[in-house]
């Protein structure tokens, strides 16, 4: 198969995913090119650019986050915020130092929140199955 018609199925495949799912697929990237690296701890060039990959998806977040237009919760937007400055900090000690422990927080972190993405959100089902065993349709207790 020609590049050309790779790199086109690549892009309408991307055009029908939703905005959930390409977040999670970035974070899955990212979990993915971390594991790489630590396989070949020698290869620091691999490793570096797979850290600034990471950096760079946390950066994207980050400045989404404090968009105004962002209508995400204020409490969501700072949870955010504090676990992108932890994997700001723990990036630059990666960098410094190539331990396979700050490599396997940022994993874990990307990892966890692919597949908390993946989840549809409640809004998505139907109001049955958002319900609450032993609540009414208006969410109190019955």
């Amino acid at each position: 198969m020609s590049q050309n018609k790779v790199q086109a199925y690549a892009q309408m495949q991307k055009s029908s995913m939703s905005p959930r799912e390409i977040e999670a697929m970035a974070f899955t990237k990212a979990a993915l090119l971390m594991e790489d690296a630590k396989k070949n701890l020698d290869d620091y060039d691999s490793y570096a650019s797979a850290l600034k990959f990471n950096q760079l998806l946390w950066t994207i977040i980050q400045a989404d986050v404090v968009d105004k237009a962002n209508k995400l919760p204020d409490l969501l937007k700072a949870n955010i915020l504090s676990l992108s400055i932890f994997v700001d900090k723990q990036t630059i000690k990666a960098l410094a130092d190539t331990k396979t422990d700050y490599l396997d927080s940022l994993i874990n972190i990307n990892k966890n929140l692919a597949e908390g993405l993946m989840v549809k959100p409640p809004s998505t089902q139907t109001a049955e199955t958002a319900r609450p065993a032993g609540t009414s349709s208006t969410g109190i207790s019955a």
